[in-house]
C-alpha cells in the first residue's frame, strides 16, 4: 500500500489518476462537483484546466465546466480542491455536455478565462 502511494503522489507531484474524481468545494465547504479530467498544455506540460463535473444526479445529466487550473488550491483536510466560486457562478460558466467536448483553442480559452475575470495566458 505505501509503495503505491509513493508512486502516485509525492510532496510536490500527484498522478492524474488521483486527481480525477477528486471533490471540488466552495470556500464555504459546499461540494460543487468532482474533477472529471485535467487539460494539460502539450508544450509546457502545465495543467491549464480542471474540468469540473457538476449538476445532474449520480453523473446523469451533469455537464463539464472547464475551470482554469490556477483557480484551484488543494485542501489536505478536505482531501479535495477549493475554488473561490459559488454554485451560481458555476451554473453560468462556459460548459459542455460529456459527449460534446469543444475544441480547446485560443478563442475558447479566452472565453473561459474571461468568464472568470482572468487573462488568457500568452503563448
Amino acid at each position: 500500500m505505501t509503495d503505491t502511494l509513493e508512486r502516485n503522489e509525492t510532496h510536490r507531484l500527484i498522478s492524474s489518476e488521483k486527481v480525477e474524481g477528486t471533490a471540488v468545494y466552495s470556500p464555504e465547504s459546499d461540494k460543487l462537483g468532482t474533477v472529471s479530467h485535467v487539460m494539460i498544455d502539450k508544450r509546457s506540460g502545465q495543467a491549464e484546466y480542471a474540468v469540473l463535473e457538476f449538476g445532474g444526479l449520480f453523473g446523469i445529466g451533469s455537464d463539464h465546466y472547464p475551470i482554469p487550473w490556477d483557480m484551484l488550491s488543494y485542501d489536505t483536510d478536505k482531501g479535495g480542491y477549493i475554488v473561490n466560486l459559488s454554485k451560481e457562478q458555476i451554473e453560468g460558466a462556459p460548459r459542455y455536455q460529456r459527449d460534446s467536448m469543444p475544441v480547446y483553442d485560443d478563442n475558447y480559452g479566452r472565453t473561459v478565462f474571461s468568464y472568470y475575470g482572468l487573462n488568457y495566458p500568452a503563448l
